[in-house]
């Protein structure tokens, strides 16, 4: 049983498609479609369903997934008895939201870079739920996720900060002066939103479903600089986490409203599978991501605007 052979079968059950599997696998799909049948007759057992352009596992599929994770999980480990010592190399993928692969990793990644040069990092962006799924099927060495603290039976997860929530508006906004904005007074405004999915979205709908408050209109967006630009244009007030807004606070052109900043609480969080062989690439990432990450407790102390809480 060649272990290629496995890799492929592992990667296109992940993926659920022989496309798929061969562009991430840099192989043409014939080569992918030959592996899986050259399997299948090893084994003597059909592994896959075809279903058009879709394959689906079969129950034997479903029976050989974990063994072939762990033999190639195996390999690795061997691999890395025999590696002459010196500096990390290979590649690494990092999963995270948008609002940590913009605020808080790029400063991480570009120190590592300038450590360990031989070593090439993969950002992959995504929902916090997807990032969990590349987790544990190994698409993702380790990702951050920005949601409420939680665990998992296979997963390590390491909450590194609490991330502040801030509820901005435009500076000429009526509720600026405001002494404390109650979710009442949301009502009759235009909330700017992320796109569904994202996990601070559902506890702030959820807040405010809970006070019975339906905001008189919505609007998604694609990014969270595009909602930044609509509200300082004047369209509506957002929940946005602090990091993302901080230099617009600073500068003037947003202003944050002062409310009940309990009601949403999330953290960045380390997520990495429990059962999965660690590189030494990965674990020099993690290294330097905790360090990095004892400096953004610190900065937490620091408000943001003069008299505005945390």
């Amino acid at each position: 049983m060649e272990l290629k052979h496995l890799r492929t079968f592992v990667v296109a059950a992940e993926l659920s498609g022989f496309t798929k599997a061969a562009e991430q696998l840099g192989y043409v799909q014939s080569s992918v479609t030959a592996q899986i049948q050259a399997l299948e007759e090893e084994l003597g057992v059909p592994l896959f369903d075809r279903l058009g352009k879709t394959v689906v596992l079969t129950e034997n599929g479903r029976r050989l997934l974990p063994y072939a994770k762990q033999m190639l999980q195996w390999e690795g480990e061997a691999k890395a008895l025999f590696q002459p010592d010196g500096p990390p190399s290979g590649t690494i993928t990092i999963g995270a939201p948008e609002s940590l692969a913009a605020y808080r990793l790029p400063q991480v990644v570009m120190e590592y870079r300038s450590l360990f040069p031989q070593v090439k990092v993969i950002l992959k962006p995504g929902q916090c739920w997807e990032l969990r799924t590349q987790v544990r099927s190994g698409q993702a060495d380790l990702a951050l996720l920005l949601e409420p603290e939680a665990e998992a039976p296979d997963l390590e997860i390491e909450s590194l900060v609490r991330e502040p929530m801030v509820l901005i508006a435009p500076l000429s906004h009526p509720l600026v002066k405001q002494a404390r904005v109650e979710p009442v007074h949301l009502q009759h405004e235009t909330l700017l939103h992320t796109e569904p999915g994202c996990s601070y979205r559902g506890l702030f709908d959820s807040y405010l479903q809970s006070h019975g408050i339906q905001p008189a209109a919505t609007m998604e967006f694609w990014n969270i600089e595009a909602i930044k630009n609509c509200v300082m244009s004047g369209l509506g007030v957002a929940l946005l986490p602090r990091i993302a807004v901080a230099s617009e606070l600073r500068a003037g052109r947003l202003a944050a409203l002062r409310w009940d900043n309990q009601a949403v609480q999330v953290s960045t969080q380390l997520v990495y599978h429990r059962a999965r062989w660690m590189s030494p690439a990965v674990r020099e990432f993690l290294s330097l991501l905790r360090k990095h990450a004892a400096a953004w407790r610190q900065e937490r102390a620091v408000p943001v605007t003069a008299g505005q809480p945390d």
